[in-house]
């Protein structure tokens, strides 16, 4: 496989390979490649995670558990109160 990089990119690669962490073009992009499969992989247990959140909020909901936005939002008020209260 042939790739043509963005001057940038290939300064970056370069500099990385000058740190002395790396020995040469290949190793830098392989840790690049590595690091992206790594955050795609969170990114998609976040994702699923988020969705089953979401489920169980949707299903809380429908069964009638939910709390009024005013009741909330007095909550937090108090808790920050409390908190700049303790804080001095």
């Amino acid at each position: 496989m042939n790739i043509t990089l963005k001057p940038e990119i290939e300064q970056f690669i370069q500099a990385q390979i000058a740190t002395g962490k790396y020995a040469n073009a290949e190793e830098v992009i392989s840790k690049a490649l590595k690091l992206l499969a790594e955050w795609d992989k969170g990114y998609q247990e976040w994702e699923e995670e988020t969705r089953q959140k979401i489920a169980v909020g949707l299903a809380q909901i429908e069964r009638g558990e939910v709390l009024d936005g005013e009741v909330v939002m007095a909550r937090l008020e108090e808790k920050i109160r409390k908190a700049r209260e303790s804080q001095g």
